[in-house]
């Protein structure tokens, strides 16, 4: 850091070059969760307007969602499930 409490630009290029490459895994996750967020925003969103929705989804959350055509096993279900209770 300099006095000012700016960074150096080509100091930062410098330090980020020297790291190692991120995992796989991390940059998977990354390009997928916009994806995964609007899939959430949606079930979410469709469950507070749908109260039918909302119910199958309380009682069993996988089998509605995959009877509404969601992939389970691609959405982090903890988080829906209190995204949901929240509501």
């Amino acid at each position: 850091m300099t006095p000012n409490g700016h960074y150096d630009e080509e100091r930062l290029a410098e330090l980020l070059r020297a790291l190692p490459p991120a995992p796989e895994g991390w940059v998977r996750a990354a390009q997928e969760l916009p994806r995964v967020r609007r899939e959430l925003d949606d079930i979410v969103e469709r469950a507070v307007a749908d109260a039918e929705f909302r119910k199958a989804l309380i009682a069993d959350l996988e089998a509605a969602l995959r009877s509404e055509g969601y992939e389970p096993d691609a959405i982090p279900l903890d988080e829906l499930r209190k995204r949901i209770s929240d509501k």
